[in-house]
């Protein structure tokens, strides 16, 4: 598993409560934060955040003198800056809440294989390559699909290379599933041995890798058996062209 310097709850929080300042990219949001918590952001630093303080990290300041008179005036703009803390401490909307890992262990599932989901909610296929706020991984054999981590990609917003970055957070992947990818972000993905799976109407991560979980157990196409690693030979045998 690749290592971040967030935990997926804080990343979570952090890039929900972005969303709030259109103004600001989700970098430069961030950069905000750290340099405002010297540079230490976990979820004890956030849940102590208050509306003073981030409209002052934000370089803004209250027509009124005084925290309390500050946080309840009775303005659309504070309202913002109430939901953006709440969102930092972690009251996220039940929607937004984050799945479940499920136990594994390398070994567990004989046979499987290890797909992405770019998702933006739940277990949802609804992110871009380059633009997604997690990567859901999970490892899938012909009787279980089972969620064994999910990756932040905030840390890419620092990347030299963000495309590059993304990559290397699941090169362990054979197969990615997103609902769009541009030309070279999709050139970069095949050189790093990642196969880009493109369902631009996304839906439900789980259903969708239903439909792979057939092609694999009935008769897959020749890049799935390749994956799979059946012989070059074989790859064509019992193929019916199914659709994934």
């Amino acid at each position: 598993m690749p290592e971040q310097p967030f935990s997926d709850e804080v990343a979570l929080r952090i890039a929900l409560a972005s969303r709030l300042f259109r103004e600001l990219s989700l970098k430069e949001f961030l950069e905000i934060l750290l340099d405002y918590l010297g540079g230490e952001i976990d979820e004890t630093s956030l849940s102590r955040i208050t509306v003073t303080n981030l409209k002052t990290a934000l370089g803004q300041t209250y027509e009124l003198d005084g925290e309390e008179h500050g946080e309840d005036a009775n303005t659309e703009e504070i309202a913002i800056f109430k939901q953006a803390v709440r969102i930092l401490w972690g009251e996220t909307g039940e929607s937004d809440k984050l799945p479940a890992i499920e136990p594994y262990q390398e070994g567990d599932m004989p046979q499987s294989i290890r797909v992405a989901v770019a998702s933006n909610n739940r277990e949802e296929l609804d992110g871009h390559f380059g633009s997604c706020l997690r990567y859901l991984i999970y490892q899938l054999s012909a009787e279980e699909i089972r969620l064994v981590d999910i990756r932040s990609t905030l840390e890419a917003e620092f990347a030299e290379d963000k495309n590059g970055f993304r990559v290397n957070l699941i090169k362990d992947c054979p197969i990615l599933y997103i609902v769009a990818i541009g030309g070279p972000a999709a050139a970069k993905v095949i050189q790093g041995g990642v196969y880009p799976m493109k369902k631009e109407k996304g839906g439900s991560a789980r259903k969708i890798l239903v439909e792979l979980q057939r092609a694999l157990t009935t008769s897959p196409p020749p890049w799935l058996a390749k994956i799979l690693g059946v012989a070059p030979g074989d790859r064509i045998k019992n193929y019916k062209a199914l659709t994934v």
